[in-house]
Order: structure tokens, then C-alpha cells, then sequence
């Protein structure tokens, strides 16, 4: 049996000029067998194919692509490809702004002519003559419109039509009009009979157009050439006690890497020796430049700020959180968002259509409103024919999702696609796991009682040096803290651990016993003096432990998984968005409630395991709610995979990059609204970019029929159309999607309030 098996195929496609090409090609690829699915996208001049590799083969693929008349090339993420496709971008730039200087010389004369007939100006009288108009514009129409009729032969000898094909008609008619009447004669040889200067100033306004989308669309990229930017050339390991400097893409998994000052982390990996402070900034949004030590985790990418440091890598090349992004980025941005399926339904049968209405256009005025006069109905029907542009149609919606993916991959918010994008702006309930997510998911001493007039440096003291040796996490965040703290612990002797009761050891000449009331009780230890205190805490959703020293109660210790820096102000600023928040955890419910009361939550789901945490999500589905579930994209895999948008909070580990909707690369909730928020900005983006592009088309057609628009206003209007989408896409790189958090949480009583607390 043949393979199967599903593999996806990036394509660079050339030729395409409107959304009608984009539609055409993504028809023919999607006609293959053994397509699953084909997405062009028009402004990266990309195809995205998901095939059955057994069935198809990319040879078919590009074959389907040159049969609907345009060229296509397997692309890939090699750093050769990237630089050739800048490298035509920028050739194809400086193409036009050369044909523009050429014909915009040629074209200037005519519009002064055009001008000062309107205005009444002096212009010399050889402008007047239309051998000397003609002489003009013929290189205008030929030299700088080659590429139009070009196009247009190459997509009508393949069965179909374009913008070209409107733009040489358009612009054809008034030329071979003209050059009939000034070679032949006819009614009206003079000057301001033939419409040179309007073929002329049509295709002048185009190419600026053009050039000035190329441009803009250049810039819609920006944010993957900022993230390639980031990775180094070189790095420094350490082989054989010596310092050698090889290429980043030969460092292996393994090698211990060195760097200094000032210089990028080549690769992931973990500290081995050193200490020093590294700014994540670029890759998690996080100003704040974090500490690192042995053993902690450093990325690819950053930047080393002060200290010197080895690590071991872990990853390399494909494999670095870096590569990773730069991937998820680029496959958001070749995505499609659901919202474009109206502009892609317009743009399959506008060429068509435009045609017909200009064919219309003609005969009612040259039969009915103004009976036997050519040259108006030829007038009118092209300005209808080059006002129509379905380029701002197909252009709305992909260039609004690269410049907001690119943005939030700035921001540490990867979005994996654009109809995750477009689904997070609908959502209505946000479901937020505890560990992990709202809290550290560690312990972390909150409170040291002491009694018998012992102090609480010296109890923290006895209870640290007696737990060093365990590895229960409560012991180990006893320790830490006293380390924190500074204090000097004395070694543990004769120590011994009973699982799930405490431990008992000798320290600083003191026979210690730490740990459940139950554990003490059953080492003849009185509890009483502490017993009354420790209802109070454990109200409050925290684990105490236990401490007697010599046979004595000595105190308590509690230690709680406390709330991240953050978690607060996100739930406040979640509901003042108009969102239901609720909590989700497997905690008891007095743990929970405490921890819900903490951070503003009345709605908890407690003693829910992991597996039964997605039923939750899909009860509040079938309410017609729509959800996002946000976790930390290892315990709560089936929940993200269940809600409409799943959300994994954390550093961007692998399994949640793979299992969640969008993975935030930091640890903090309020990156949770700050993706809301982005959502929301490109949403409001595509709306007006398919409102103008629609209006423009919808309102720019009929006016031009009925005679209201000159075909030369109408160039222009379709020349600036496509750009004006463009540039309003380009506004989201300077949006910022943390902006205005900490407001939101200002009068958050006046927000919408959820109902009363639930116990499940």
C-alpha cells in the first residue's frame, strides 16, 4: 500500500499580481489528489500545501501551479533562500521605481497638458499636437505596461484573468483609440480629442502603486527578519580546556559553549558554571533582564549582559526555541483567517464580473444615454475597468495577520495560525488552571510561628538544617528560604524520612521532628500549644508544618504555592474586557477558594483531575460559550486541546508549543490579556481593511459608470487602494498589547461581574 502519510510544502509562487491570482493558483493546487489543503497567501507570494505524500508529489504540485500560468519553487528555511527572496524583492522594487522615473518623464508633459486645458495655463503649443502626444506616451504604454500585457497574455493563454487583464483593456482602449484618431483622422484630430495622457498617466499611477505595495509588503516582514537577526554567527566552545570559535550551525548537542559580555547565546542550553544577568527581551517580551546561575535554562538568541558563563547545549540549529519561533511565525503568517473567505469568494469571479459591467457601461452609453458617441462610452468604460481592484480585496486580510503574528512573536505571544487569531477575539470565558499559571506551582514559606520564646530566624534555622538532606519539595523550600535569608544551617545527622508524615534528625546538638501534627503526636510530642493556629492557616490554603526540638513543640512553619507577580492585575483587567473568568484545579476546595480569593476569581472548579479538567471545558461549550483554556501545556494538554483556544502560559517548552492555539513565552498572566488585546487589534485591522477595500469597489464601480470618475482619477484611486490597506496593516507594529493593562484593573468593581462562586 502506498505511503500516506501527510507532509506539508511551502511554495514561492511568481507572477501572481491580484487576489484573483491568489485564487487561482490555490484552486489548482487544491484540485490535486492528495491535497489536503492549499492556502496561497498574497502578500508573502507563498503557498502553503498539506499533502498525502504517497499521493502527490511536490513535482505535481508545481506543475498544478504552472498550469494556472504562474511559476513556482519548493522554498525552505535555509538562510541561502531567505536571502534570495530578499534579494528579488528588492530587485522587483528597484524595477519599478525605475520604470516609474521613465515613464513618469514621459507622462509629465501630457499631464501638464491635461492640467492647463482644465485650469487654463500656459503650456507650449507642441503639447497641443498628438503626433508629439503619441510620441509620448507609446514608450509609457509598451516599455513601462509591458509587464501588464505580459501578464495578462500569459494568464489568458491558461484560461483565466486578472488585474492585468483590467489594466490593459482599460488603458489599451484609450491608447489604440488615440493613435487611431491621430493617424487616420476622424472626428476631433486636435489634442484634447485623443486620451494619451490618459492611458499614459493610468499605467504612471500603477507602477507607483506597485512600488509602493512592494514596498509596504517588504515591511509586513519585518518582525521575521528582526528574529533572524537575532541568531549569532559564530560561538566560542570549550574543547580540550581551549577556546575555539566555530559557525553557530556547527555547535553540537553537548558542546560546553562560552560567553562573554555583551555577546548573544548561540544555542539553548543550561548553565554550567558562572553567574550572570541575560536579557530575554527579544524573544519573551520581558524587559527585565533575568539572573542566571548553574542549572538554569539559557535561549538562543539573548543577550548576555554582564558575567561570563559556560553552558551545556542542549539544542541546536532546527531545534532552538529561536528556530521554532521563526517557524510558527512564518506558518501563522501564510495562514488564512476564516474572515477571508468572503474576499476570496468576491475575488474568484471579480475580473469576470468588472468585465461585464465595462461591456455594459459602453453600450448604454453609446446606445442609450448619449446615442453615438464613441468616445464618452469608450471614456466611461474605462474608468471602469481600472477603478476595479480586487488587489485590496485579497491584500486586507493576510497583510493585517503577518503584521499582527509578527508583532506578538515580538511580544512573546506566538500565535499559530490566523484562525486562532480570529477565533480569540470571540471568546467569552476564560478558564485559567491554578499550578502553574496563576500561582509559581512551588511552595514557598509564607509564615514562621514560633513558641517558647524562640525567635523566627532561629526556628527557620533548627527546621532548614534538619530538612537539608530531604527531597520532599516542602523541605527543599524550607531550605531555600533560608537561604534566602542568608542563614548559616548546621549539618543533619542521624536523619530519616517517613513518607507522607515528616522527618526527625540531629542538628546543632538538638534531636529536631518536622512535619504532620499526626507524625508528632506519634513521637509523643504535645501539639497543643500550636494546634489552635494552624486552622487559621490552613483557611487561608496553606500547608503547615510542624517543628519540636528535644521532645518540645517549637513552632510551625507554613508554606503555600504562592500567586505570581501579575495574576492579580490579569484577572481584573480579564473581566474589565467583558470576560468570564474561572478557575480550574485539583486542589480540595478550601485550598482553591483561598487561592481564588486571592487573585479575584468567584467562579472554581476544584478536585478536578487532569483527565476530567476537558469535560469541564466541553459543559461550557455546549452553553454556546466560547472558551479558552489556559495552562501550562503539559498536565492540561487534552483541556487546551478542547477550548476554542487554547493557551499555553510558560517559556515556550516544546510540548507547549505543539499542544496549545498560542504559546506565551512568558510566565506572567497578564501575557494572556496582552494576546486578547492583539487579537482584538488585528480583528479591528481585517474589518477595516474588507470595509474600504468593499466600500471602495462597491462605490468606486457604479460612480465610474454612470460617468462621475475620469478613468486617470480612477487609476489613481485603484493605485493607492492596494497601499492603503497595506499601510493600515502596517499600524499594528507599533501597537503595543501590554499597553493599558495596569488601567484596566483602575474601577474594575464597574466591570462585569461573574456569578457566585461554583464548586465542582
Amino acid at each position: 500500500m502506498a505511503d500516506k502519510s501527510q507532509d506539508t510544502l511551502t511554495l514561492r509562487i511568481k507572477g501572481m499580481s491580484c487576489a484573483a491570482c491568489a485564487s487561482r493558483v490555490e484552486r489548482g493546487l487544491s484540485s490535486i489528489d492528495g491535497v489536503v489543503r492549499a492556502t496561497v497567501n498574497l502578500a508573502s507570494n507563498k503557498a502553503s500545501v498539506e499533502y498525502a505524500s504517497g499521493t502527490a508529489t511536490p513535482s505535481d504540485l508545481i506543475a498544478a501551479v504552472e498550469a494556472a500560468g504562474y511559476e513556482a519553487e519548493v522554498t525552505s528555511e535555509e538562510a541561502s533562500d531567505r536571502d534570495r527572496e530578499r534579494k528579488e524583492r528588492d530587485a522587483e522594487i528597484r524595477r519599478q521605481r525605475n520604470l516609474l522615473v521613465f515613464t513618469g518623464i514621459l507622462a509629465f508633459p501630457l499631464l501638464w497638458l491635461m492640467l492647463a486645458e482644465m485650469v487654463s495655463i500656459p503650456h507650449p503649443k507642441i503639447l497641443a499636437n498628438p503626433y508629439f502626444q503619441m510620441a509620448l506616451a507609446t514608450p509609457v504604454q509598451f516599455i513601462g505596461g509591458w509587464q501588464f500585457y505580459r501578464d495578462s497574455f500569459n494568464v489568458l493563454t491558461h484560461g483565466s484573468a486578472n488585474m492585468s487583464v483590467l489594466i490593459v483593456l482599460g488603458t489599451s482602449a484609450a491608447y489604440f483609440y488615440s493613435a487611431w484618431v491621430t493617424l487616420f483622422g476622424g472626428p476631433g484630430t486636435t489634442g484634447h480629442m485623443v486620451y494619451f495622457e490618459t492611458s499614459a498617466l493610468i499605467i504612471v499611477l500603477i507602477i507607483m502603486g506597485r512600488m509602493l505595495e512592494a514596498i509596504a509588503k517588504g515591511r509586513t516582514s519585518d518582525a521575521i527578519r528582526k528574529l533572524l537577526g537575532l541568531k549569532p554567527r559564530a560561538a566560542t566552545i570549550v574543547r580540550d580546556g581551549n577556546e575555539i570559535e566555530i559557525p553557530v550551525d556547527d555547535v553540537a548537542v553537548g558542546d560546553i559553549v562560552l560567553v562573554r559580555p555583551g555577546e548573544r547565546v548561540p544555542v539553548d542550553g543550561s548553565v554550567t558554571e558562572g553567574f550572570s544577568t541575560v536579557d530575554e527581551s527579544m524573544l519573551t517580551g520581558e524587559s527585565i533582564p533575568v539572573d542566571k546561575k548553574p542549572g538554569d535554562e539559557v535561549i538562543g538568541g539573548t543577550v548576555n549582559r554582564f558575567g561570563s558563563f559556560k553552558f551545556e547545549a542542549s539544542r541546536v540549529g532546527r531545534d532552538t526555541t529561536l528556530a521554532q519561533i521563526v517557524r510558527i511565525v512564518e506558518e501563522a503568517q501564510g495562514s488564512k483567517a476564516p474572515i477571508q473567505r468572503l474576499a476570496d469568494v468576491v475575488s474568484r469571479h471579480f475580473v469576470t464580473a468588472v468585465v461585464a459591467v465595462a461591456l455594459v457601461t459602453f453600450f448604454a452609453w453609446y446606445l442609450l444615454v448619449d446615442p453615438g458617441n464613441f468616445t464618452k462610452a469608450l471614456i466611461h468604460s474605462t474608468a471602469v475597468l481600472v477603478i476595479a481592484c480586487p488587489c485590496a480585496l485579497g491584500l486586507a486580510t493576510p497583510t493585517a495577520i503577518m503584521v499582527g503574528t509578527g508583532r506578538g512573536a515580538e511580544s512573546g505571544i506566538l500565535v499559530k495560525g490566523g484562525e486562532h487569531l480570529e477565533r480569540t477575539h470571540e471568546i467569552k470565558v476564560v478558564v485559567l488552571d491554578k499550578t502553574g499559571t496563576i500561582t509559581k506551582g512551588e511552595p514557598s514559606v509564607t509564615d514562621i510561628i514560633p513558641v517558647g520564646g524562640m525567635s523566627q530566624e532561629e526556628l527557620l534555622r533548627v527546621v532548614a538544617s534538619a530538612e537539608r538532606p530531604s527531597e520532599h519539595p516542602l523541605g527543599q523550600a524550607i531550605v531555600a528560604h533560608a537561604g534566602e535569608k542568608g542563614l548559616a544551617l548546621h549539618e543533619a545527622l542521624d536523619f530519616s524520612a517517613v513518607p507522607g508524615n515528616g522527618i526527625q534528625a540531629t542538628t546543632g546538638g538538638m534531636k529536631v521532628l518536622a512535619g504532620t501534627g499526626k507524625f508528632l503526636k506519634a513521637n509523643g510530642v504535645d501539639i497543643s500549644p500550636v494546634e489552635s493556629l494552624v486552622t487559621a492557616l490552613e483557611s487561608e490554603g496553606k500547608t503547615v508544618t510542624y517543628a519540636a526540638i528535644d521532645g518540645k513543640a517549637a513552632g510551625l512553619v507554613a508554606l503555600a504555592d504562592t500567586i505570581k507577580d501579575g495574576s492579580k492585575e490579569a484577572v481584573a483587567a480579564l473581566r474589565h474586557m467583558g470576560l468570564r473568568v474561572m478557575m480550574i484545579t485539583g486542589d480540595n476546595r478550601r485550598t482553591a477558594q483561598a487561592i481564588a480569593k486571592q487573585v479575584g476569581i468567584d467562579e472554581v472548579f476544584a478536585e478536578v483531575l487532569p483527565e476530567n479538567k476537558a469535560e469541564e471545558v466541553a459543559k461550557l461549550q455546549r452553553e454556546g460559550l466560547k472558551v479558552a483554556m489556559v495552562g501550562d501545556g503539559i498536565n492540561d494538554a487534552p483541556a487546551l486541546a478542547t477550548a476554542d483556544v487554547g493557551i499555553a502560559i510558560g517559556t515556550g517548552t516544546d510540548v507547549a508549543i505543539e499542544t496549545a492555539d498560542i504559546a506565551l513565552m512568558r510566565g506572567d498572566l497578564r501575557a494572556v490579556v496582552a494576546a486578547i488585546n492583539l487579537s482584538r487589534a488585528t480583528m479591528r485591522t481585517i474589518k477595516q481593511n474588507l470595509f474600504w477595500a468593499l466600500i471602495y469597489n462597491t462605490l468606486g464601480i457604479p460612480l465610474a459608470a454612470v460617468g462621475l470618475l475620469s478613468p486617470i482619477i480612477a487609476g489613481g484611486a485603484m493605485a493607492f487602494s492596494s497601499v492603503s490597506v497595506v499601510t493600515n496593516s502596517l499600524r499594528l507594529r507599533r501597537f503595543d498589547p501590554y499597553r493599558g493593562i495596569a488601567g484596566m484593573t483602575q474601577g474594575q468593581e464597574a466591570g462585569p461581574r461573574t456569578v457566585a462562586a461554583v464548586e465542582r
